[in-house]
């Protein structure tokens, strides 16, 4: 299992002007995005205690959650991840799901999940099972992707974050959002064993700290 390690850091719009100039002048654009950017839609679960919201905010130091993901509404393209955080190094985990398989898993259909052979899929229905984990929300935002291969590093600004209330309806790509109150935009740093030093550089920033900045926790305050 190989931990990867993260800065978090809340960023105005004025920064993200300037580190959008600086990341477009050093790194290279995400192969996936159009022009640099893309949209992100994501269903997060929970328990019926909400303990992956909980233990955000009460940061444990060991916790995990699970999502459905795709980009630009693409429903061709699903992706079942569990992201694990231990002491600040996180891991991530992914499956790709047919619609029908992410049907299948939002609407919690036990015996359809039982005979999926995918191990996340099994991981997840066994703790559907026991846990009681469920769709608890839907998060979207825009992101902006760069790479940087030695460290193998990736640097994104995620802004316009924008919450689906108690909306579970991942895949009606009709279903309206709202915006997450004045939720920051936020500027993510990942990289592997090193950060270069070039990187460093270029994402400092006079008085910006890093944070433990939850999308997923900034979108359940509305439900």
């Amino acid at each position: 299992m190989k931990f990867r390690h993260e800065w978090k850091h809340e960023i105005n719009y004025a920064d993200m002007l300037v580190l959008r100039a600086r990341l477009a002048a050093v790194l290279a654009a995400d192969s996936h995005a159009i022009d640099g950017t893309y949209d992100v839609s994501s269903l997060y679960f929970d328990d019926m205690r909400d303990r992956a919201l909980q233990e955000k905010r009460n940061g444990v130091g060991r916790r995990e959650k699970f999502r459905l993901r795709c980009y630009n509404r693409d429903l061709s393209f699903i992706l079942l991840e569990k992201k694990s955080k231990i002491d600040g190094l996180c891991h991530k985990v992914s499956a790709p799901l047919s619609a029908a398989e992410a049907r299948a898993v939002i609407d919690g259909e036990m015996n359809l999940l039982s005979e999926n052979q995918k191990p996340l899929v099994q991981e997840l229905y066994f703790k559907m099972q026991t846990q009681g984990i469920r769709p608890k929300t839907i998060v979207e935002y825009t992101r902006d992707a760069f790479v940087y291969a030695p460290g193998n590093v990736r640097v994104t600004l995620d802004y316009n974050i924008r919450t689906g209330m108690r909306r579970t309806d991942f895949l009606n790509p009709c279903g309206a959002t709202v915006p997450a109150g004045d939720a920051a935009r936020i500027l993510e740093v990942k990289w592997d064993e090193f950060l270069p030093s070039v990187i460093r550089d270029i994402v400092w920033l006079q008085g910006r700290h890093s944070t433990a900045f939850s999308k997923y926790a900034v979108c359940r305050m509305y439900g």
